[in-house]
């Protein structure tokens, strides 16, 4: 019962479906099922994807469907305990302590706990939801640390006891699958593949983000983008890029000009690899030609 508090109003996947278009992003049958899922049985959400595809934020719009704040926890090699729980202000302890000459001071109190993302999570699960962001990139001492958070939504904090939600906190995880996640991670999650959205998909998305770009504009630059993204390149380039694509060359092909010579001109705000703006290159003329065609 206290889990459907969380998704009071939203009866299914596609009322879910239309309130993510309202916070301007449009997600598919398939995670606009899974969301739900993950929200109606108070599972964590993980979203797998290649870079780009939509992952952060769609967690961003889950939690403007849901009128709560996004807490954000975002992974990196040798993160530990610590920095996503909860850490003592030492040096506020030990200037209260001089402070305080011969009177007991309380160490462990409110004021000198700093709480991190799971902390924050744990101490207001109803306003707020827990992104765990790129959690492929954290090593596995610390995934085993979270399969352990998430088996009971509770944080041992030695000098102040547990800390226990009352209610499972919303809670998402993402990952570009530079490394395969433990089995038990995903058996404990609601899961979902986000691929790079069809032509049709993402040229909506397109309108929907960039409004001062044409229809045919977002047409042509998706048509682009597709090219790119069929070539081996290194860092392919995600939807954010496309939109960005779209509204810089809008910006330079003002007061007429070549659409193919815009794009090119802003061909860094698509791919940001050196190695992959040399290979595409001496080609960038003849991929724009034929994406207009």
């Amino acid at each position: 019962m206290a889990v459907r508090r969380a998704i009071q109003g939203i009866d299914g996947p596609d009322p879910l479906s239309q309130l993510l278009g309202d916070a301007q992003y449009i997600a598919d049958d398939g995670l606009a099922t899974a969301a739900y899922l993950s929200l109606a049985l108070g599972k964590p959400l993980l979203l797998e994807g290649a870079p780009g595809v939509g992952k952060t934020e769609a967690a961003k719009a889950i939690a403007s469907v849901l009128g709560r704040e996004l807490v954000r926890l975002q992974c990196y090699e040798g993160i530990d305990a610590a920095a996503s729980m909860y850490e003592w202000n030492f040096p506020r302890q030990m200037l209260a302590i001089r402070q305080a000459g011969d009177d007991y001071v309380n160490l462990y109190d409110d004021r000198f706990l700093i709480a991190r993302p799971i902390l924050q999570a744990l101490e207001a699960p109803r306003d707020r939801v827990l992104l765990i962001d790129e959690i492929d990139r954290a090593d596995h001492e610390f995934e085993a640390f979270l399969l352990e958070f998430l088996s009971d939504f509770t944080l041992s904090i030695p000098e102040r006891g547990t800390v226990r939600a009352e209610e499972p906190p919303v809670v998402i995880l993402t990952s570009n699958r530079t490394r395969e996640l433990h089995e038990a991670l995903r058996r404990r999650c609601i899961y979902h593949w986000i691929g790079y959205p069809s032509p049709e998909l993402e040229q909506r998305i397109v309108m929907m983000r960039a409004s001062t770009v044409a229809e045919d504009t977002a047409r042509r630059v998706v048509a682009a983008v597709n090219a790119l993204r069929a070539e081996p390149l290194a860092k392919p380039p995600g939807v954010a890029e496309t939109v960005e694509w779209a509204e810089a060359a809008t910006l330079l092909n003002r007061g007429g000009g070549s659409w193919p010579r815009a794009f090119a001109r802003a061909i860094g705000v698509v791919l940001k690899d050196q190695d992959d703006l040399d290979y595409i290159a001496p080609r960038i003329d003849a991929l724009l030609s034929e994406s207009a065609a």
